[in-house]
């Protein structure tokens, strides 16, 4: 993130205007004032997530996740969802999706508009901002799911874009939820894909209208209350243990601030609990096997969503999608908040931690499936497991230090790497990538496979014939490798100016694990 502040930004954090009127409605307050040395946020603070967001989350995690199934069989009430053509409209500079996995943006609006007006009229002219946003990563092999919070209050380096209609955006440095404000679901779009590099190929938008019919046509949501509530704002009062949850009182759970210890921790991992019990209930229940049930969830849904024209029109994606709903289950979907500290030049701000954040994007976007090859006409090659794979990492390239970084990584997963140099010629970079083994080992391609199938970008094929780097020196690598393998062939990663880098396999990183929320989390507990 540059330490460069948008002119005004403070300004506009001080000032009683939009955003003041805004957090003085019913679903936002103040940002954190300071961060205790254990990173939770002070016992005040009520920002985050508001009713919107969690309520489209809901309502999308279920759509996506389940109910797509009935794409043909209910496609004329499919044909009622509110749709908008992004083509032309986003950046030319966006990333690609090399992994096959499917990520979904699902942003919650605050707009009062319409039957939303009964949630706050004071807020009727305070535009349309993303209360929530949560990317949806369904995994390459469609058996799991993670959903990223980012909090709307991040203070984020916001691109040059174009707005929903086409006009120009200007880039800034300002609080996350602006770019829906001020250029719509494209430039939200462009803000997440620029600071994440994690390809968006669809969104779903919701606003909180239809919600209670939603979770009616789920009979409810089950969720257990530590203490009880008596909430004059959230217009909740529950005794403590299990209650199942519909209607007024499933729409007051989520809006509800006033409880426990009042921190945006504490109500955030309930959120995300909530959420996971709707996932698991609708893709564990009988919804997705009756036809009466799921087409009056899909028209329910219909009244409050928006989604790309793409994704709405692509009935092999949503099977796709509505077919990993079985997989999916209570140990496959896992919630997690992007994470975050006090921004140092405004204590109402917040901004993403470092490097913590940028490892979990990088292991949501290198997710990938090594897929099957077709059946060898010849003898079946060896399956070779990466931790019997030695390597060579050369550098051809300008940028220093770019074999020691590649070497870790691959360490990381497994491979031994027993050298790292120079290969970069003596006028510009290698251009390719390559993998090579001698020309004399047999069981060059095999082993070269198993590292092939690690790097981003297409699968490279194992070349024949190493080259001679300019310098080499022995690579230690950060623990110790108990027994290195002493038999197979020596290949050599050589680096080049297209170096695609190195898949890294989709999981939580373990400095993050302590705060991934799924249906097994117990709020009672």
């Amino acid at each position: 993130m540059s330490d460069h502040r948008h002119a005004g930004a403070k300004d506009r954090g001080a000032e009683p205007g939009r955003r003041a009127s805004r957090r003085a409605g019913d679903d936002g307050g103040p940002p954190p004032e300071n961060l205790p040395p254990n990173g939770a946020p002070p016992q005040g603070r009520k920002s985050g997530l508001g009713v919107g967001g969690w309520v489209s989350i809901a309502v999308t995690g279920v759509m996506v996740l389940g109910t797509l199934g009935g794409y043909t069989l209910y496609r004329n009430t499919l044909a009622g969802f509110n749709t908008i053509d992004l083509s032309g409209k986003l950046s030319a500079n966006r990333p690609v999706n090399e992994t096959g996995a499917i990520n979904v943006l699902l942003v919650g609006s605050d707009t009062r508009e319409g039957d939303n007006l009964q949630y706050g009229q004071k807020m009727l002219n305070a535009g349309k901002r993303t209360d929530t946003i949560i990317l949806m990563h369904i995994s390459p092999n469609r058996d799991k799911a993670t959903l990223i919070s980012f909090p709307r209050d991040s203070v984020v380096d916001m691109p040059a874009c174009k707005s929903e209609a086409g006009a120009p955006v200007a880039a800034r440095h300002e609080m996350i939820n602006a770019a829906y404000n001020e250029g719509g679901i494209t430039c939200t779009i462009d803000t997440l894909e620029s600071l994440t590099q994690i390809p968006i190929d669809h969104f779903v938008e919701v606003d909180f209208t239809g919600f209670k019919n939603i979770v009616d046509a789920l009979d409810g949501v089950r969720i257990c209350l530590k203490e009880p509530v008596n909430s004059k704002k959230a217009k909740l009062t529950l005794s403590a243990g299990w209650h199942n949850l519909k209607g007024e009182e499933a729409l007051g759970y989520v809006r509800l601030r006033d409880y426990g210890d009042g921190s945006d921790i504490q109500r955030i991992k309930r959120q995300q609990v909530f959420l996971s019990k709707v996932v698991d209930k609708a893709t564990s229940s009988a919804l997705l096997t009756d036809p009466g049930k799921l087409f009056s969830f899909i028209g329910a849904a219909s009244k409050s969503v928006r989604m790309d024209k793409a994704l709405a029109n692509d009935t092999q994606t949503l099977v796709k999608i509505a077919q990993s709903a079985k997989a999916l289950t209570a140990s496959g979907v896992k919630f997690i908040t992007v994470p975050w500290g006090a921004d140092p030049d405004d204590k109402n701000r917040v901004v993403w931690r470092q490097p913590a954040a940028n490892e979990l994007f990088e292991a949501i976007r290198s997710d990938t499936e090594v897929l099957p090859t077709a059946a060898p006409t010849g003898p079946a090659k060896p399956t070779v497991k990466n931790e019997q794979v030695r390597v060579q990492v050369f550098n051809g390239t300008d940028t220093p230090g770019r074999a020691k970084e590649v070497a870790d990584k691959l360490t990381a997963q497994g491979f031994v790497v027993t050298n790292v140099g120079n290969a970069r010629p003596v006028a510009g970079n290698v251009p390719t990538t390559t993998l090579r083994y001698a020309k004399k080992d047999t069981e060059g391609p095999a082993y070269g496979d198993t590292l092939a199938a690690r790097l981003s970008g297409e699968k490279r094929a194992p070349v024949a014939g190493k080259v001679k780097p300019i310098s080499t020196e022995a690579y230690v690598p950060p623990t110790p490798i108990a027994k290195p393998p002493t038999t197979g062939p020596i290949l050599q990663l050589v680096i080049g100016a297209d170096w695609p880098g190195v898949r890294v396999p989709t999981k939580i990183p373990d400095s993050l694990k302590d705060q991934v929320v799924d249906n097994k989390t117990d709020p009672c507990q």
